[in-house]
């Protein structure tokens, strides 16, 4: 309804996204954690500065929906894109959006280094335990007992190992300022995500080092759940492997 008639205007789209249907699936958590990166690059004044990152992954398309500058990355390599782009433009905002199976399979070198070295990046850890976009294989985050095209048995620590937690294990570097692990699996954990989202791209503009969030995201079609049951799921079985909360915090903030 229109001002006029009374009504007041309380949510709209924001001008860091675009206005184009998303091609993930229901109940996925990639369009939240679209909606938290975008409100809070408005809010704090950074769209006109900032340069994207993401690799190949479920988001791989992520330059469709949101409306700054992207630069695609190969698999595994954001963080090294993102390095150069800071280097050459230390002006700028840049910002790598990566899953689990990018940023702690293929990506760990890049990752590990590049938190190392204090690389001024913002990085979006999008972990929902499983390989997305190829067909739900066994991701190094896939949690003991989860069933996954790879592991159709549930993973066996005997067999597979134990499930890596990337972001306790790079709060280790002390080029790293920032992390924090979030869920994405209701309202009140998605409140608290964008507090932390915030937070991170704070440390950046601050330049401060490296900072990273976490979020644990669903994935109902390669958990072959409902969007109802793969959320529970999150904050009932994937958090006591993955403990929400600050993991690390030098800011001072």
């Amino acid at each position: 309804m229109s001002a006029e008639a009374g009504y007041k205007k309380v949510f709209g789209r924001t001008e860091s996204l675009k206005n184009n249907p998303t091609h993930y699936c229901p109940g996925c958590g990639h369009s939240i954690a679209h909606r938290l990166v975008a409100e809070c690059l408005d809010e704090m004044g950074l769209r006109e500065d900032t340069i994207g990152v993401p690799p190949v992954g479920c988001a791989v398309l992520a330059y469709n929906y949101f409306n700054f500058d992207m630069v695609e990355a190969p698999h595994g390599r954001a963080l090294a894109v993102a390095t150069g782009i800071k280097r050459a433009r230390p002006e700028k905002f840049v910002l790598s959006y990566q899953g689990d199976g990018d940023l702690a399979a293929i990506g760990t070198a890049e990752t590990i280094h590049a938190a190392n070295r204090g690389e001024e990046i913002s990085t979006l850890f999008i972990n929902n335990a499983i390989y997305g976009m190829t067909g739900g294989q066994m991701a190094p985050t896939t949690v003991l007992g989860q069933e996954a095209t790879t592991a159709p048995g549930g993973r066996d620590p005997k067999l597979h190992g134990r499930p890596i937690d990337i972001s306790l294990m790079i709060s280790h570097c002390d080029g790293v300022v920032y992390i924090e692990r979030c869920s994405l699996a209701s309202l009140k954990h998605i409140r608290q995500a964008k507090k932390a989202v915030r937070k991170c791209f704070q440390a950046q503009v601050d330049r401060l080092g490296f900072a990273l969030v976490e979020l644990l995201s669903p994935c109902p079609t390669n958990w072959k759940l409902s969007p109802k049951d793969a959320w529970a799921w999150v904050n009932e079985v994937m958090v006591k492997t993955y403990p929400l909360g600050v993991i690390k915090d030098t800011t001072g903030y």
